[in-house]
């Protein structure tokens, strides 16, 4: 990299940190969530493209960086604010929600695609797949903006998000160890599968629950006093903050997202009562990195593509709503009769960004076999449109049924 494209790098970054704190007085003001401002600030740089500068390798690599720094400390600020016994007690009801969201997603994504759209079956699903994985940060940033995340409804979004991840990331594997088997109408042979992928990945979950069952039972604690007595606040935070980095990027390296790596990060440094004074000091790397995911996100926007999949991406938008509503907020209602809690946890599912482009992303790398451009630029418009519509439902939302906070454990 030359030292001139540094520099405009530089200059580019410290602009976009101007422009953020500018969109997040205004959106305020006009009572609009400021990620949506972020998004659009993504997309407002990609039409003021220059002579290839803001969609070169550096940039994009860049803002990559910045953008999944961005995801890390979010899912880790939530992670420090979660009430570890309340998340427990919801896991039963959470794992029914889940269920009934994998298959009203997974489903209605399927047929929408393989039925409606007249894709390939490999195309159909990977649809399926992406549809499945629900974008934690999005919801979570107005759950947590509403002061409602350390509810009840707030600890079973969470539980049933992490969950839902977690069954797209199985499904994504499988998915890539028998679709290059149907590229060349190849007889798939289930065995062999059983060897290759669902042995290691198993493994892997086994590693990984491990090492965080003996972080947080026997390290945190010792680890917090010991950062605490080198150095206080704020370089107690640095440190805390750099830990949790180093669990989420090895969460990663073993395939799963490194959101759920934040994410349980900060929930092992919550049962500690320093937790709330590391989360306040938290709070500027917070809003430094944050809005960078949400403006990778409007980045990713080609207008040229989009306009060309406008039609198709409309039919995969409503399957995209319509699955997380009836599979969340459907089996909700019908099983606590709960209108508001199955609207509002319903809604908060409806975000698709990271988890899902990734599976797009790995399908393209395939081939247009797999995915063609204008079904990826199809999906990458559902992902923006669902960031940017559950925020937008969810603030009023939130604001008419408060949620009452639970008292910590």
């Amino acid at each position: 990299m030359s030292e001139t494209v540094l520099l405009y790098l530089v200059l580019l970054v410290g602009t976009t940190i101007v422009l953020v704190i500018v969109l997040k007085a205004g959106s305020e003001r006009i009572g609009i969530p400021p990620l949506v401002g972020y998004l659009l600030l993504g997309f407002v740089l990609q039409l003021l493209e220059i002579r290839g500068f803001l969609t070169s390798r550096a940039v994009l690599e860049v803002y990559s960086f910045l953008a999944e720094l961005g995801i890390i400390s979010l899912l880790f600020r939530v992670g420090l604010e979660c009430n570890l016994a309340g998340l427990l007690r919801q896991l039963p009801r959470a794992c029914l929600l889940l269920m009934g969201d994998v298959l009203c997603s997974g489903s209605l994504g399927f047929a929408t695609a393989y039925f409606l759209l007249r894709l390939s079956l490999v195309s159909s699903l990977f649809i399926s797949i992406a549809l499945v994985a629900t974008s934690v940060g999005i919801s979570i940033s107005v759950w947590q903006d509403s002061q409602a995340l350390n509810s009840i409804n707030g600890e079973l979004l969470l539980d049933i998000a992490e969950m839902d991840d977690i069954a797209a990331i199985i499904l994504m594997s499988l998915l890539f160890a028998i679709a290059s088997s149907w590229q060349d109408g190849k007889e798939i042979n289930f065995l062999p599968l059983l060897e290759t992928i669902i042995g290691p990945f198993s493994l892997k979950v086994m590693i990984f629950s491990t090492f965080c069952l003996i972080f947080f039972r026997y390290i945190e604690h010792p680890l917090t006093q010991f950062f605490e007595r080198i150095e206080p606040a704020p370089d107690l935070m640095l440190m805390v903050a750099g830990t949790g980095f180093v669990i989420a990027s090895l969460a990663g390296l073993l395939g799963f997202s490194v959101a759920v790596g934040a994410f349980f990060a900060g929930l092992a440094f919550s049962r500690d009562p320093h937790g709330v004074k590391i989360d306040a000091s938290f709070g500027t790397l917070y809003e430094f990195f944050v809005p960078f995911f949400f403006i990778n996100i409007g980045l990713q926007i080609q207008f040229q593509a989009l306009t060309a999949a406008l039609g198709l991406s409309l039919l995969l938008l409503s399957a995209a709503l319509l699955g997380k509503l009836m599979g969340i907020g459907g089996l909700m209602l019908l099983t606590q009769s709960n209108a508001s809690s199955a609207t509002l946890l319903g809604i908060s599912m409806i975000p698709r960004a990271e988890i899902t482009m990734v599976i797009m992303q790995r399908g393209r790398d395939l081939g247009d076999w797999a995915i063609f451009p204008q079904l990826f630029a199809g999906m990458t418009l559902v992902a923006i449109a669902t960031c940017m519509i559950s925020p937008i439902l969810l603030y009023p939302l939130l604001k008419q049924w408060h949620q009452v906070q639970e008292m910590e454990a």
